[in-house]
């Protein structure tokens, strides 16, 4: 198997993505180049956090053209892992690859702290190694994070068991005190319907060793590998 890092004009996060995957978990990795076509034969992309050509005119915006996404999005159709994480959630949002928006946050000012999402399910392969109902410790770093979409969309995640994480205290109570940005219903990632398409705002490549004050984030990683496994022993 093989994981693929999206690097596009601005990424801050894709060395860190890199070394979650291959300095920790000790999988084959590489970097993509946001002006390639060609996914080298990757079995699973992450687009990393950053500031993607800046942010400019909205985050996401530009990046969601660049020619790597237009490989990207086919890989996802056909079944292809992808992970957005921070500015790769909101790139995913913009192509289209998953409901919603993400927006400024409440207090329109730059988060970057600590907070505790709770795992709301694992049906998915980036989840399927973590226990429903656990609290991962993760760092945030935005400023446009507070995940919003209207009623009939929200109903529809509800509905179909996609939301993935929510944000919470410690103790994993639903209230304000545990939504950093204002998230409606307390969103920090989500998928697909199609469930091989994840976005999420905290940053779990920045908590994979004890070190960084959590270690959390591995079992999303351990997910995707452990899912990778799993279809190389059963083939589609």
């Amino acid at each position: 198997m093989k994981f693929g890092v999206v690097v596009f004009p601005g990424s801050n996060c894709d060395d860190d993505a890199h070394y979650a995957i291959g300095g920790v978990l000790h999988q084959p990795v590489e970097f993509l180049w946001h002006r390639t076509e060609d996914l080298g034969g990757c079995d699973a992309i992450i687009l990393p956090g950053g500031f993607a050509y800046g942010d400019y005119l909205r985050t996401g915006a530009l990046a969601r053209f660049s020619p790597v996404m237009k490989s990207v999005e086919k890989f996802a159709r056909r079944g292809g892992l992808v992970l957005g994480i921070c500015n790769g959630f909101q790139i995913l949002c913009e192509a289209g690859l998953l409901p919603g928006a993400l927006i400024r946050n409440t207090g329109l000012r730059f988060l970057c702290q600590q907070v505790h999402v709770r795992v709301e399910s694992v049906r998915t392969p980036f989840t399927l190694a973590a226990s429903r109902g656990q609290i991962l410790k993760m760092p945030i770093a935005h400023i446009g994070g507070s995940y919003f979409c209207d009623e009939s969309t929200l109903a529809d995640l509800e509905r179909h068991d996609q939301i993935i994480f929510r944000y919470t205290t410690p103790d994993g109570r639903d209230d304000a005190a545990g939504n950093p940005n204002g998230s409606l219903a307390n969103i920090a990632g989500l998928c697909n319907r199609e469930r091989n398409v994840m976005g999420l705002m905290p940053h779990p490549e920045r908590a994979v060793e004890t070190a960084l004050g959590s270690a959390d984030g591995l079992v999303i990683f351990r997910s995707m590998v452990e899912s990778l496994v799993q279809r190389i022993a059963v083939p589609a």
